[in-house]
């Protein structure tokens, strides 16, 4: 092997350790919020935008491979005999290929990268907000899987994961751009946050077995696999009824209700998760579509907002 071909997929083992394809989660909360604040104050600044963009997706990152190593620890990884594309870690340790010392190593890195465009950006922005955002940021991403707080090991991990890449990033992606922050910015940022929330609770069945041998109480492993997937059922539909509402209310423009011709994915993940929740081959559709939903469904009110400014704010 030449050494131009060892770079090479050394380069593209690394790439499946930080799990890049992920990434939506943390390009359609940034996006969103970005898109927002341009329909309400007629402005876009695209450096900060880019600023935002990079220093969540290096936290992001940071959050990916610190959860492969405290999972490598807590034998959560290893215990697990059926990963898929979705779930059980990168497997990059597992299989040998990055030292769990070298994993922890770029994890710290990126989460300091990311930390030093944030601080930049509150330096840019002041009033401290960007700072209490990122704190709470990189605590929830280091601490989902560290020691002593095991935030996806405690049952509310879902939750914490919804927060962060839901409201948390949507709020500062907009106050970067708009200087101001009202409190409707949170209720519209909802939604997002709990797409993201079903990913991880979905991706949480395969790993049922394993979790549940290192006492890592997931949704899925307190509730057990059927009441956890009623869960992941019902806030499926919430999620387009609360849009439905917040358009009524006006929070929300009209153009919202777009987010609706996004069904069918949700009637796949639905149908698929309802007859293969304790199937790990036969769920991978439901896997594969709530990650699809969750960026359509992003996709689809980034639109709507920019229609609403063009068509009826101008």
């Amino acid at each position: 092997m030449t050494n131009s071909n060892f770079s090479a997929n050394r380069i593209l083992i690394w790439l499946k350790a930080m799990r890049l394809p992920f990434l939506t989660a943390t390009i359609v909360p940034v996006s969103f919020g970005s898109i927002i604040a341009w329909h309400n104050t007629g402005e876009f600044i695209w450096l900060r935008f880019w600023l935002v963009l990079f220093g969540a997706s290096f936290i992001h990152i940071g959050t990916n491979l610190a959860n492969d190593y405290f999972d490598h620890l807590s034998g959560a990884d290893i215990a697990n005999d059926h990963p898929t594309s979705f779930s059980g870690g990168s497997r990059i340790i597992q299989d040998g290929l990055i030292e769990p010392k070298k994993i922890l190593c770029v994890s710290l890195s990126a989460f300091i990268l990311g930390s030093l465009i944030g601080f930049f950006l509150n330096y840019l922005c002041g009033q401290n907000v960007i700072l209490i955002l990122g704190i709470i940021g990189v605590f929830l991403g280091f601490f989902y899987s560290a020691r002593p707080f095991f935030i996806g090991y405690r049952s509310f991990g879902e939750l914490a994961v919804g927060a962060g890449f839901g409201p948390l990033m949507v709020m500062g992606a907009y106050f970067v751009q708009a200087q101001s922050l009202p409190f409707s910015v949170f209720l519209i940022s909802v939604p997002v946050g709990i797409l993201v929330a079903l990913i991880v609770l979905i991706n949480e069945f395969p790993d049922y077995a394993a979790d549940k041998s290192v006492e890592k109480n997931t949704l899925v492993v307190v509730l057990g696999q059927k009441k956890a997937v009623t869960i992941y059922h019902v806030f499926l539909g919430l999620t387009y009824l609360y849009v439905a509402f917040l358009v009524i209310f006006g929070i929300m423009p009209l153009f919202s209700l777009i987010v609706f011709f996004s069904i069918p994915l949700a009637f796949k993940a639905f149908r698929v998760s309802k007859n293969n929740f304790e199937c790990i081959e036969g769920l991978l559709p439901a896997n594969a579509a709530t990650i699809g939903l969750h960026s359509t469904f992003g996709l689809f009110l980034c639109v709507a907002y920019v229609l609403d400014r063009v068509l009826i704010k101008l």
